[in-house]
């Protein structure tokens, strides 16, 4: 039933940016949290930013200060604004979204992922 549509991936050079795209089928505020992920090859999945449904905000140490996670209620989209690139950000970057159903159990939905490559 939920659909995450990620875009805004392509290939930037390094010190570039890149502003990427996550719009929900629903309401954004359906959820409790909402984040990014990425996965390089070889490498695990790992956390880049989240947001909760209040607005709070948290970030990876390796992208503090470059990235910045936003979002558009309007547009039931979340983005990742994402500045001076590095060719280590290279990575599929995955959009998430958590719902908690009664105390114990909780529903993760993910888009289908964006190609982010950064290089020279």
């Amino acid at each position: 039933q939920v659909q995450l549509v990620e875009s805004g991936g392509g290939l930037v050079q390094p010190g570039g940016s890149l502003r990427l795209s996550c719009a929900a089928s629903g309401s954004i505020f359906s959820f409790n949290v909402m984040g990014w992920y990425r996965q390089a090859p070889g490498k695990r999945r790992e956390l880049v930013a989240t947001i909760m449904r209040g607005g709070s905000t948290n970030y990876a140490d390796s992208v503090k200060g470059r990235f910045t996670i936003s979002r558009d209620s309007a547009e039931n989209t979340v983005y990742l604004q994402m500045n001076s690139l590095k060719p280590e950000d290279t990575a599929v970057y995955y959009c998430n979204a958590d719902r908690l159903v009664g105390s114990l159990t909780t529903n993760s939905y993910w888009g289908q992922g964006t190609q982010v490559t950064v290089s020279s």
